[in-house]
């Protein structure tokens, strides 16, 4: 009797721990399957609207070249392409300008973070004319309409948008394949999920952009590690809505050696749990009040990274209560469907199955890269730049 008691006091922590992640999943997912009840846009005088592309960078000199390239390429007229080179001890500055950009130089050792160069950055776009603010990552390289569809999308009314934000040459190897399919669950499936259900697609800290009014209303002032999850937050509870723009896309490199992926993944997750931490009491207080739209940001929030999931499903498995096992079966169904959703909105639907194979370790990496994640949650926000593989990258 007392072991039966244990084995459902330890299932029941399990069910609290995966159902926000399951929920996610499975509502975000099937939705997304659903037809776009969005109209056909059509062309209007895009030129019209004056555009700021913000491109903030610490020691980016390798790869910020190609991002202003690829922006220039994407970009017509009415558009002021400005580079932040913030707290860079390269030659960021001089590549950017002579790749096309208006160089900004931040240099302030108290004010670290990307975070602190957006804020500088936006405070800048509005002292001009332009409507608007699209961020890029000096690391990325973007489809060559995406500037074209950011200011439709503005033109027919948006008041914040986010793109579909991928990986850049996911081939390298299994590690950037699995990153991609990721990518296309986190920054594609859910997003197309919140779209199709009219609740606010998120902010994914590369290839948004924000209407001037918006920056107005809510003053950029988000400096943690997460600084696009922590604004987005404050847009949600302000009742404004990020709409997602599927056709265009923004690809950011990915790091392929373990220590640069390590770091990364930590500072994402350790920065998640640091949001998580302030942010759920104040959704979980407005949601009793009544703002139902809160809910999806919440279970957002207490969602666990699917890794945690599957390895908590898989205890959940190996109990001996049928009612739990049930539910593990139930959880790795729901997580089978995001999968398939993930990989088939690719475009190597058979390539992404076959890296598959290779979760298992991903698996055991993540969990032993936890110590990190965990010094990461209780560290203040830093801008610790993601060790590069490029040539030249002298890091």
């Amino acid at each position: 009797m007392l072991l039966s008691q244990v084995l459902n006091i330890i299932g029941i922590a399990l069910v609290l721990a995966t159902m926000p992640l399951l929920a996610e999943l499975l509502v975000l997912t099937t939705a997304s399957l659903l037809p776009s009840a969005r109209a056909r846009e059509q062309d209007a005088a895009a030129e019209d609207f004056p555009l700021t592309v913000l491109v903030p960078a610490h020691n980016e000199e390798a790869l910020i070249g190609r991002c202003i390239r690829s922006i220039t390429s994407s970009a017509g007229p009415g558009v002021d392409l400005v580079a932040i080179a913030h707290n860079c001890t390269d030659a960021t500055a001089n590549e950017a300008e002579a790749a096309g950009a208006r160089v900004l130089v931040l240099n302030d050792p108290d004010r670290k973070g990307k975070g602190c160069a957006l804020s500088y950055g936006f405070a800048e776009a509005l002292t001009g004319p332009s409507r608007a603010v699209l961020v890029i990552d000096a690391d990325s390289v973007v489809s060559p309409g995406l500037i074209a569809a950011v200011r439709q999308r503005f033109l027919t009314g948006a008041q914040a948008v986010q793109c579909r934000y991928g990986v850049y040459q996911p081939e390298e190897n299994n590690r950037t394949r699995l990153m991609a399919l990721a990518f296309q669950g986190f920054n594609v499936i859910r997003p197309r999920g919140r779209e199709r259900l009219g609740l606010s697609a998120g902010i994914l800290g590369n290839g948004f952009a924000l209407h001037r009014d918006v920056l107005t209303r809510i003053p950029y002032g988000a400096y943690s590690v997460v600084e696009d999850l922590e604004y987005h937050l404050a847009l949600v509870r302000a009742g404004i809505r990020v709409e997602f723009v599927d056709t265009a896309a923004v690809s950011g490199e990915m790091p392929r050696s373990d220590h640069g992926a390590r770091t990364q993944r930590a500072r994402w997750e350790g920065g998640r749990r640091q949001i998580m931490k302030l942010w759920a009491p104040k959704l979980m207080g407005e949601l009793l009040r009544g703002r139902v739209r809160l809910m999806e940001p919440l279970l957002d929030l207490l969602a666990a990274p699917i890794a945690t999931g599957v390895c908590l499903l898989l205890v959940a498995a190996c109990l001996p209560e049928t009612w739990l096992r049930l539910y593990a079966l139930a959880g790795f169904l729901v997580l089978a469907l995001h999968v398939t959703a993930a990989a088939a909105c690719g475009s190597d639907l058979r390539g992404m199955f076959k890296v598959l194979a290779s979760a298992p370790a991903y698996i055991f990496w993540k969990l032993w890269i936890l110590p990190e994640v965990w010094r990461a949650s209780r560290a203040d926000s830093a801008w610790v730049r993601t060790a590069r593989d490029t040539p030249g990258d002298g890091q």
